[in-house]
């Protein structure tokens, strides 16, 4: 059974920078896994959370939603099993948890997320 375990949330001011870690065990295919975060902000649902970055197997793929282009960079390490979100200049709109996913074929392994506040 793969699990997916987030850290490094915590409560931030505004032009802050934090940096969230995953880490994946439970397979030796974390190189086969696109991985992505995602964020759920106060008030929303599970199923409207909001893809924050993806990152492909290899790591030479990424995607960022708009509000965070310039802002965050996501990132891999396949010989740890790891991935990393870099938030910089954050703003209170970036609020919520954030979750970690893995994704192969039908499959999505969740985290259970990682409270990321963002004081004014």
């Amino acid at each position: 059974q793969v699990q997916v375990e987030e850290s490094g949330g915590g409560l931030v001011q505004a032009g802050d920078s934090v940096m969230l870690s995953c880490v994946v065990s439970g397979r030796r295919t974390f190189d086969k896994y696109a991985m992505g975060w995602f964020r759920q902000v106060p008030g929303k649902e599970r199923e409207e959370r909001e893809c924050v970055a993806t990152i492909n197997y290899s790591g030479d793929t990424t995607y960022y939603t708009d509000s965070v282009k310039g802002r965050f960079t996501i990132s891999r390490d396949n010989a740890k099993n790891m991935v990393y979100l870099q938030m910089d200049n954050l703003e209170p709109d970036d609020t919520g948890v954030y979750y970690c996913a893995a994704h192969r074929g039908p499959n999505n392994y969740w985290g259970q997320g990682t409270q990321v506040t963002v004081s004014s």
